[in-house]
């Protein structure tokens, strides 16, 4: 009895543009309030929850259609982050649970912070834009953490002023994926790929 092998060519869009652009629009949002622009506000929430929150979950699941592990746990990952983030926010105010305390707020961000820095490790593989993505978000999480544990106004601004670059970094790489993609050629230079 003869075999024959069926191949199924993946048509399916690639998920990398809406994960970076949900996450980044996202972080210069929160990162506007964090430089003293304006409140903790339900735009800030709502963006966390179905945006930098959900869209990213989604974005994380089309990922691993693609065989993109990275791209499959990065995205799921950091779109769970907004939405726990979200939750320490609203959680005390709803009378759910007591606020986190400042030592419980600094070892979340250091954890995320261990987690960027590995998968940062990851982007040498990829292009230089993510490598800048991923590093200044590291860079964010540890500068979160230090200025929950010094309580310095000046350290939280900065801060705020380096996540509002961090989340433009991932929006060009979203918008450069999906217009290079798009023109099929170079639009927006994402470094080389270093593989």
């Amino acid at each position: 009895m003869e075999h024959s092998t069926v191949s199924i060519k993946d048509n399916s869009a690639n998920p990398g543009p809406l994960g970076l652009l949900a996450f980044g629009m996202t972080t210069v949002l929160l990162n506007l309030h964090n430089a003293g622009f304006y409140e903790m506000n339900s735009m800030i929430l709502a963006m966390g929850i179905f945006y930098g929150g959900s869209a990213q979950i989604v974005a994380g699941i089309l990922e691993s259609k693609k065989n993109n592990s990275f791209g499959m746990t990065a995205f799921i990952s950091y779109g769970f982050f907004w939405l726990t983030l979200v939750g320490l926010i609203l959680m005390p105010e709803l009378d759910i649970f007591e606020g986190t305390s400042t030592p419980g707020m600094i070892a979340y961000f250091i954890m995320w912070g261990i987690f960027t820095s590995l998968f940062f490790i990851g982007t040498l593989r990829i292009n230089k834009a993510l490598q800048f993505v991923f590093g200044s978000l590291a860079i964010l999480f540890f500068l979160l953490a230090l200025g929950r544990y010094t309580g310095n106004h000046l350290i939280e601004t900065i801060t705020g002023y380096e996540g509002i670059i961090c989340g433009a970094s991932a929006i060009y790489a979203g918008v450069g994926t999906l217009l290079n993609e798009v023109y099929g050629k170079i639009i927006m230079p994402l470094g080389p790929v270093t593989k």
